[in-house]
């Protein structure tokens, strides 16, 4: 009997272990993926692309990209910032780093450390999954591999493609613009048969404030998969290679309503257009 509680102790841990590594591996595999499905050659912004568009659409890419600035297929993230492990009257906010590639529409891999914490989130054309490790060894949450999941995992991708990867919603065949008002548009993204609208909101110059989603989400009481709102705010914009995005994003359920809270709080460190590692951008601060 002693025989058998040293060999399983011996063997649960090497068993975790290659678990975890397993995960790590699927990881680095799908931001491999993701990086070859969007590697190709970037064309320049033209202003005529997107004359027709709604006022506010066509404001927010004028704002967004300088004439012939580069129209990336990805974009490469490192990231800090707060995760809330609580709840709106208690959000016990939290330190975090990140790195994030967003390949629209094809998906994203965010890389997550999180106190003991360290996972990932995962957006591929046919799967997807969330997959979390306390110190590295402890299995905590593993969910995904499910139409609801990947549906929910789609809206992020094109939430964030609007913050950090707008090339991706110039108009095209599997993307259309509608006017919503004189400050917002909204783009419908369709993609394998998922479709997803997300709404931006402009202030007179074109700078972004605002960018919400109907999002397929079981983040409520009930714990059931509905549409509700997901969005965030953006601020501190920079000039990367002639691109303007947001350094400072909050976000969160049910936004706009009076259960909203930033539950994430992210500030961008770097920013490449290079799948195979960040750089910095330049340009001055422009909140």
């Amino acid at each position: 009997m002693l025989t058998v509680v040293i060999i399983l102790v011996c063997l649960i841990p090497c068993g975790l272990l290659l678990w975890r590594l397993s995960d790590v591996l699927a990881e680095r595999n799908a931001w491999t993926r993701l990086a070859d499905l969007s590697n190709g050659a970037a064309v320049a912004f033209d202003p005529k692309t997107v004359k027709d568009l709604p006022d506010p659409a066509r404001r927010f890419f004028l704002y967004t990209f300088s004439e012939g600035a580069s129209l990336h297929r990805n974009t490469v993230l490192t990231m800090t910032g707060e995760l809330s492990l609580g709840r709106k009257d208690a959000p016990d906010y939290r330190p975090m780093q990140a790195r994030q590639i967003l390949a629209p529409p094809y998906g994203l891999v965010w890389r997550l450390k999180f106190g003991a914490i360290s996972g990932s989130d995962v957006l591929l054309p046919e799967t997807s999954w969330t997959r979390f490790w306390v110190f590295h060894l402890l299995p905590v949450v593993r969910v995904g591999r499910a139409r609801d999941h990947q549906l929910s995992a789609f809206g992020r991708l094109i939430a964030e493609s609007a913050f950090w990867a707008p090339a991706a919603l110039l108009p095209g065949k599997d993307i259309t613009w509608e006017p919503v008002d004189d400050q917002i548009a909204r783009a419908i993204c369709h993609f394998q048969g998922f479709e997803q609208s997300v709404e931006i909101t402009v202030d007179p110059d074109g700078r972004p404030s605002h960018v919400v989603i109907d999002r397929w989400s079981n983040e409520n009481p009930e714990h059931l998969f509905r549409r509700q709102p997901f969005g965030g705010t953006l601020s501190c914009f920079r000039d990367f290679d002639g691109v303007r995005l947001p350094t400072y994003v909050e976000g969160g359920n049910h936004f706009g309503t009076e259960d909203y809270f930033p539950f994430y709080k992210a500030r961008i460190l770097s920013v490449s257009f290079d799948a195979t590692g960040p750089k910095s951008g330049a340009g001055s601060s422009a909140t």
